[in-house]
């Protein structure tokens, strides 16, 4: 059953009278349900989710096993008070475990990744006994004070100073790079160098951590380099920081491996998780070694929240880790990404406005430009196709940030079929080819 006009013009009255805006546009649909890799309109019309929610929903929308688990641990166990332990939390740390390297073996279980961002990074400062954070440029951990703090890419401007000692280092893009090799490639060996240079400038002395995202998402979908890691880790070392990695959009099979940091061979002393570990529901974690979480707990670690360690979301979360291991979704996520980069390669060389293709696995970005000479973005063009998209079908994510509003972020379900990638990938060629040659034309 569809709404009617009426019933239509008092929803969004409604909007308008009583919901407060909290920083995006709100999707001109009314959302009634949403299944598979499809979310339905009070309008009749069905959706195709090439964003998995908010990046979240990687075994797409109700999954029957997420289904299942829902009403039978609501029904024995769903929240408890903060100290006490129930065997899905237990399983879950244990079995997150047994999914990464040694000496990632002790786990936090909370709600969001800002919370799971806060956690680390004050963890990090309890157990150095210092209180610098470096981040990246177009960095985004999320909207808590620390998270917040070391957020770049929006959200800084009219809140008040944030907290002294955090510091910005640049993303290595190497579709616009700063440091160039003789053949124009992105030197990002004498970014880095340049970059810990006036970090070290700016130091009183005090650096405790860095948080990174292996992929940034929000700030561009920008991958780090092959080798990129390793040396960022070094220079942490050389200072006696911890390296803190945000993997909430990254992690679990999304990249084609079950963690992005896999490919570079190198282990974080801090991992955070959060978005794909629920797989829409709200469940985070914090990842150390036993080392760390041992000296922190010595100092008297505190970080007690309403949630944490919540059994219902926890049984979710062991049914994610299920549904992924036996579905094999990391072979799952690079067969279906290749795929994906393929037909988007090919949309490339049929639309001069697409300027680059970058990412892994069911993570790719894909930038709109004026001119592939000068890579000029326009937030406006990228607007423009993102509405022609939903009025086709098609439910796109763009990073609608002051200049990095023209870069889509694509990141469907990881249960997706080729033919529902085969047909978003239909539907965002039509909108580009019918929007960007009259906006390049006016």
């Amino acid at each position: 059953m569809t709404d009617t006009e009426a019933d239509t013009q008092a929803f969004w009255a409604d909007v308008d009278r009583h919901v407060l805006r909290y920083g995006t546009p709100f999707t001109p649909r009314i959302i009634t349900h949403a299944a598979g890799s499809h979310v339905h309109t009070a309008d009749g019309r069905r959706l195709l989710d090439f964003t998995s929610g908010q990046m979240s929903a990687i075994l797409g929308h109700s999954h029957p096993d997420i289904v299942a688990t829902l009403g039978r641990q609501a029904a024995t166990l769903d929240h408890l008070f903060s100290g006490m332990l129930s065997r899905p939390v237990v399983d879950l740390c244990r079995r997150l475990a047994e999914s990464l390297p040694a000496p990632l073996e002790k786990t936090l279980l909370l709600t969001t990744g800002a919370e799971s961002n806060e956690a680390a990074i004050r963890m990090a400062k309890l157990v150095t006994g210092r209180h610098e954070i470096v981040s990246f440029a177009r960095s985004w951990h999320g909207m808590t004070q620390a998270a917040a703090n070391a957020t770049y890419s929006a959200g800084r401007k009219g809140y008040g100073p944030s907290a002294p000692g955090n510091f910005a280092i640049p993303a290595p893009d190497a579709y616009r790079p700063d440091f160039t090799t003789p053949d124009g490639t992105l030197d990002w060996r004498k970014q880095l160098d340049h970059a810990f240079g006036l970090i070290d400038a700016q130091s009183t002395g005090s650096l405790a951590a860095c948080i990174v995202e292996p992929i940034l998402s929000t700030g561009g979908v920008i991958e780090l380099p092959l080798g990129y890691l390793a040396a960022l880790k070094r220079k942490c070392e050389e200072r006696g920081m911890l390296l803190i990695l945000d993997e909430a959009q990254t992690g679990l099979c999304r990249t084609g491996t079950w963690y992005a940091f896999e490919r570079d061979g190198v282990v974080p002393d801090i991992l955070t998780l959060s978005k794909t570990l629920g797989a829409g529901l709200p469940l985070a974690a914090v990842v150390t070694s036993p080392e760390i979480e041992q000296e922190a707990h010595d100092r008297g670690f505190l970080f007690l929240t309403t949630h944490v360690s919540d059994p219902l979301v926890a049984a979710v979360g062991n049914t994610v880790l299920d549904v992924l291991v036996r579905e094999e979704m990391d072979q799952r996520a690079a067969r279906l990404g290749t795929h994906l980069r393929e037909g988007l390669l090919g949309m490339q060389g049929r639309h001069e406005a697409i300027g680059d293709v970058r990412g892994r696995g069911l993570l790719q970005g894909l930038e709109l430009v004026l001119d592939r000479t000068s890579k000029q973005g326009s937030d406006e063009m990228g607007t423009l196709v993102t509405r022609r998209c939903l009025e086709l079908g098609l439910h796109m994510n763009i990073v609608q940030l002051p200049g990095t509003a023209g870069t889509f972020r694509i990141a469907p379900p990881l249960t997706s079929t080729k033919e529902e990638l085969d047909l978003g990938l239909e539907i965002l060629d039509r909108a580009i080819g019918e929007v960007t040659p009259r906006y390049l034309a006016t």
